[in-house]
């Protein structure tokens, strides 16, 4: 603790600390949610593990090992860990009860054969003539023996307790082949049952990184959305800024070719300046012109209202101090995030944003996606409540997420679905991880989950039906114990097919077999 540590720009800041000198922006996306860079001062507040930017920051550490953020996020995915309870098998319960059963069963089997051998014979020498294999003509000992030993063949609990996992092995078998990890076969059972899914919104249902959305001219011709990437672009080379970035892979995208700066600027806060082909290029915000928003013309008002309400960061770019177009960037939604939320709702499930983004940025998204329920600004400790609090609102609920800040939550939800391309410690939180990090594997895993759990329902069916037919038939003695086991060996066979067949069942999203 008050360590000066010096930390560079693409560098991770190693523990929580206080800016003492330097100024910079910190990708605090893993950690808070915040999907745009936070300008950092003297004085501001940096968490450990998020990123420096841009500049270099010197950071007087204020908590180290136990007691920084990483930490109790870490202990609160524990705590919450110990505190779920395991769902218990169906099939293992059944069995339970099952084996001391046909063992007295069994045992009755032969004592009534002794007993009232009359009465226990009196269907055998009624199909004797049709079954060559019944003869009444042995010993009553010999008859006790084989209608008990038939008994306890035909009773053998194979099926039934193949009927389970022979279904999770092939179901989460298809999930691995379709990108989706599931770790535990209960979370199979746990999914089908989820009424309410909460997701958290930066690098779950964005890109997690800032994009040009918008390309707005102010004058009209075909070659002034070019000339506007064009100036944009080329100054922005010299910046390390995420915006900057976004600004110059755009222009690289259209094909633009890009000059080199000169007198490059980055003025913090603000924007950059410099000259391209001798003309002075500013963007960035409209104080860089030495005016504010209110002073601009009212064409371009209305267009930084527009994207601003739209979550957007509006930038001008302006030649020689006069605005030649507008430019609009944002953490844009995954291309199939709309498709995926719209069909998970159609499933009859309930979809939730929880985010750690500002209001704003949140319901903007939300609109767009087509979510009514939105918590925006939210802490991890305050997620894992939210999560709490939906558990009682709607049942059983599912969280995706990928930062550092979701783990708590995916822990304490039913179901925790973490995104592969997220942080490992979301990853290690997670229940079901979607290798490909998109949202359409979500809607996969829950067909998957009801389709594998209406195979195991069938198998559990046909076992026990199997049971129920065959014991009291070899109780009577109409079958020899060799065709009590071919009977067995059948009804093993048969659930290890049907579980295969599980193979033609279609999980895929609706939209992209459409596609």
């Amino acid at each position: 603790v008050d360590d000066i540590i010096v930390v560079h720009p693409g560098e991770k800041i190693p523990t929580d600390g206080v800016v003492v000198e330097g100024e910079s922006t910190v990708d605090e996306s893993m950690a808070t949610g915040e999907a745009m860079p936070v300008q950092k001062k003297p004085g501001d507040e940096v968490i450990g593990a998020t990123v420096n930017q841009e500049g270099l920051l010197k950071v007087k550490a204020t908590r180290v090992g136990k007691d920084t953020f990483l930490a109790q996020v870490i202990k609160m995915v524990e705590e919450c860990q110990s505190s779920k309870v395991p769902i218990q098998a169906f099939a293992d319960k059944v069995t339970g009860y099952f084996v001391p059963a046909v063992l007295l069963i069994a045992l009755t089997t032969f004592v009534l054969w002794f007993i009232i051998p009359e009465n226990m014979a009196v269907i055998a020498n009624w199909v004797s003539p049709i079954l060559p294999w019944v003869n009444m003509n042995q010993p009553i000992l010999m008859l006790a023996i084989f209608a008990t030993v038939a008994t306890l063949v035909i009773a053998c609990p194979c099926a039934l307790g193949l009927a389970t996992p022979t279904v999770l092995m092939v179901g989460t078998g298809m999930g691995a082949e379709n990108g989706i990890l599931i770790r535990k076969g209960e979370t199979i059972q746990t999914m089908k049952e989820v009424k309410a899914i909460l997701f958290d919104k930066t690098g779950t249902l964005t890109k997690g990184r800032p994009e040009v959305t918008d390309v707005v001219p102010v004058e009209k011709g075909s070659e002034e959305e070019y000339k506007v990437l064009f100036y944009a672009a080329s100054v922005e080379q010299g910046s390390e800024h995420p915006l900057g970035q976004a600004i110059v892979r755009k222009a690289k995208e259209k094909g633009v070719k890009l000059e080199k700066p000169e007198s490059f600027k980055a003025i913090r806060g603000a924007g950059v300046k410099g000259f391209v082909n001798g003309a002075e290029v500013l963007v960035g915000k409209p104080s860089m012109l030495g005016s504010r928003e209110h002073s601009l013309s009212a064409d371009i008002q209305i267009v930084f209202k527009d994207l601003q309400e739209q979550a957007k960061t509006a930038m001008i770019v302006a030649v020689n101090k006069k605005i030649i177009g507008i430019l609009g960037v944002a953490d844009t939604l995954k291309e199939d995030t709309v498709a995926a939320v719209w069909e998970i709702e159609k499933m009859g499930v309930k979809t939730v944003m929880l985010t750690g983004d500002n209001q704003r940025t949140a319901e903007a998204i939300a609109k767009q996606v087509g979510m009514s329920e939105v918590y925006a600004e939210v802490m991890p400790y305050q997620k894992v409540e939210i999560v709490k609090q939906t558990q009682s609102k709607y049942g059983m609920v599912a969280m995706v997420g990928d930062g550092i800040n979701d783990a708590p939550a995916l822990t304490q939800a039913d179901v925790g679905v973490a995104i592969g391309t997220g942080t490992d410690i979301a990853i290690e939180a997670g229940d079901i991880i979607l290798i490909r990090g998109d949202i359409s594997g979500l809607v996969s895993a829950i067909k998957l989950s009801r389709a594998t759990f209406r195979k195991i329902k069938q198998n559990l069916f046909w076992a026990f039906i199997y049971n129920v037919v065959a014991i009291p038939v070899a109780v009577f003695g109409l079958l020899h114990p060799v065709i009590a086991e071919l009977c067995m060996a059948t009804s093993s066979v048969s659930v290890v097919t049907n579980a295969n067949l599980l193979r033609r069942v279609k999980i895929h999203a609706s939209y992209s077999q459409t596609n």
